[in-house]
């Protein structure tokens, strides 16, 4: 796919990101609005990727570094573009990006549910780890 293009979303990128994610991303999460998208972008500018082909948003992943890990979330592909290379593509791109920040290890945040997902991270090299369970707690201002 010489046409994809991989870049980091800006400002003016938020909406059609939203958008995508309600056609692409598998359940919605209490971060999805144009506040908490507009902070992640604001705090670490390179952290949402977006890939793009003839101009047109077909896929996403945030690969966030705090510093000690390096997290993924919302690897999403539009459903018309899946098995295309496109998601393989955002992974490397996340991938080159913690290595130059100085990570060592990705961890990924897969619903349990979704099995092609699941087969995807396993495909990029991720495993499960069973030992560990994720704990969550909405916080409220």
């Amino acid at each position: 796919m010489s046409d994809l293009r991989i870049r980091p979303a800006g400002p003016e990128d938020l909406d059609t990101v939203l958008t995508f994610w309600r056609t692409a991303a598998e359940g919605t999460s209490i971060s999805d609005d144009r506040d908490g998208v507009e902070r992640l972008v604001a705090r670490d500018p390179e952290a949402l990727l977006l890939a793009e082909r003839g101009g047109e948003l077909v896929g996403t992943v945030i690969a966030g570094f705090d510093g000690w890990r390096c997290h993924l979330y919302r690897l999403a592909v539009h459903p018309d573009y899946r098995r295309r290379g496109i998601g393989s593509a955002l992974l490397t791109a996340a991938d080159e990006r913690f290595v130059r920040l100085g990570g060592r290890r990705g961890d990924a945040m897969v619903l349990v549910r979704n099995e092609r997902a699941q087969h995807a991270w396993r495909a990029a090299g991720y495993e499960p780890q069973e030992q560990w369970r994720r704990w969550v707690k909405p916080l409220t201002g």
